[in-house]
């Protein structure tokens, strides 16, 4: 069984990336480039030969594998992939009591059994901060008592395009000329609705007062080119107001700044120095 990787400062841990698009390219080409006390260990990809043309710009080229075939190669696993692959990544990992760096927070809710296997096997299952502003605030303000969390999420159209939700309420947003409110209600339920879009809304959920407690509104707003997340907090700690407009990536669903806040996590794990809860 492999050691447990959150405290290990001064190990040398090796990495696998599940899935290749916005994020886990950005990813790859950043643990090539360099991180101390990380390496890259081989990913996963659904269109090999297409994955290897992307990573041909790599340093050191690593290999293109099926998602079961990567954690004899890695101590560490980032899930990049649609969500309904989060057990096939996770599992096997959690199991030899490694790490799992989760982006897509919302199947979390529905595969809450992985939470169960890592207790069980040392392992640890990591939700960045992602693309919300304050995580670390929520978490601190949740070791008192929190009155209540509220977030309102604006997007540009071609963001939500797609999502089950729109679909299965006859919800057109292609035409509109004025923002509207397109949902209401908790980030358990947007899990099911908006799989790629509200993943940041699961974690505040997790964070502090729970997913089923936690208000959302989604609005479609054809004027807005960043995803915009205001999020107010009542605690008896504090109370605050936080407000992030993210630059999307090449994947409009996805922030830049998901990947960034990947890699910031990634350079604490061996980090003699960790600012930051």
């Amino acid at each position: 069984m492999a050691e447990h990787t959150g405290d290990g400062v001064g190990k040398s841990l090796k990495v696998a990336i599940a899935g290749l698009g916005a994020v886990g390219l950005k990813l790859a080409h950043e643990l090539d480039a360099g991180i101390e006390g990380l390496t890259l260990a081989a990913v996963s990809a659904r269109d090999k030969p297409a994955a290897l043309q992307r990573l041909s710009g790599l340093k050191t080229m690593v290999p293109v594998l099926d998602i079961g075939e990567l954690e004899p190669l890695a101590d560490v696993v980032i899930e990049c992939a649609p969500s309904t692959l989060l057990t096939a990544i996770a599992e096997p990992f959690l199991r030899k009591g490694k790490t799992v760096i989760v982006l897509s927070a919302g199947a979390l809710l529905t595969n809450m059994e992985l939470v169960d296997l890592a207790k069980a096997h040392g392992g640890q299952i990591v939700v960045p901060t992602g693309a919300l502003i304050g995580l670390d605030a929520v978490t601190a303000a949740a070791e008192g008592n929190i009155q209540s969390v509220r977030m309102v999420t604006r997007k540009p159209v071609k963001g939500l395009l797609g999502a089950p939700f729109l679909t299965d309420n006859n919800i057109r947003i292609e035409d509109i000329k004025e923002p509207i409110r397109i949902f209401s209600g908790s980030p358990r339920e947007a899990a099911v609705g908006f799989p790629a879009n509200l993943n940041v809304a699961v974690a505040l959920g997790l964070a502090g007062i729970g997913v089923d407690r936690t208000t959302l509104e989604i609005w479609a707003d054809p004027a807005l080119e960043r995803n915009t997340h205001t999020v107010e907090v009542i605690a008896d700690s504090a109370s605050f107001t936080m407000t992030i407009a993210n630059i999307p990536s090449e994947n409009p669903k996805t922030g830049r700044i998901t990947a960034l806040s990947v890699l910031a996590f990634l350079r604490k794990m061996n980090a003699p120095l960790r600012v930051g809860t």
